[in-house]
């Protein structure tokens, strides 16, 4: 009977230290850990997780949210886990599922988890359309198309690199390709 650790955060930028590092502590002897959004049906370290466990096992995670994305989604892992005896332990929720209390607390911290999300979701769409309402879209401003224009000419009569006419205009060199591409589709001439 093993203690496998699961650890998880939403983007690759972010730092699994800290999880790994209370995982450790609670005597996992081995952990997987993904730099994905909980979000995605398929996580390459949570299937080679379950791959790895057998009856019996413990699967230790520093949060119910680093396991699961739904209250659906943590009960479907409860009911899987039963048959077989796997137990789940949430370290900051103080959370076992080999006990009554914990099997309790683990229903309804995840009804908990669902609904902040959910409420959370629900401010983030009252702000965009009160945005939309006050004739704000979202997103990055779109670049000037003059000074896209006059990157262009720019570059295409002097000996200027890509680079240099972005830095003097102020925007990636991205933008500015994608510029040019659509100015090729128009049919304007290019070098």
């Amino acid at each position: 009977m093993a203690r496998v650790g699961y650890a998880r955060v939403s983007s690759r930028d972010q730092n699994l230290d800290s999880q790994i590092d209370m995982l450790a502590a609670a005597r996992c002897e081995k952990i997987f850990e993904d730099k994905i959004s909980g979000v995605k049906e398929s996580r390459p370290e949570w299937d080679r997780l379950l791959e790895f466990l057998r009856p019996g096992d413990t699967v230790v995670v520093v949060e119910l949210s680093r396991m699961t994305r739904s209250l659906m989604h943590l009960l479907s892992f409860v009911k899987v886990f039963e048959e077989p005896g796997i137990e789940i332990v949430s370290l900051r929720e103080h959370i076992d599922s080999s006990t009554a209390t914990g099997r309790a607390f683990l229903s309804i911290l995840g009804a908990i988890n669902q609904m902040e999300r959910e409420l959370k979701s629900e401010r983030a769409a009252a702000g965009r359309a009160s945005a939309k309402a006050r004739g704000r879209t979202g997103g990055r401003p779109r670049t000037d198309a003059s000074k896209l224009e006059n990157a262009r000419v720019l570059y295409e009569n002097t000996d200027a690199s890509s680079a240099k006419v972005c830095m003097t205009f102020g925007f990636s060199r991205r933008t500015f390709f994608n510029y040019l591409a659509e100015c090729r589709n128009v049919g304007m001439t290019l070098p």
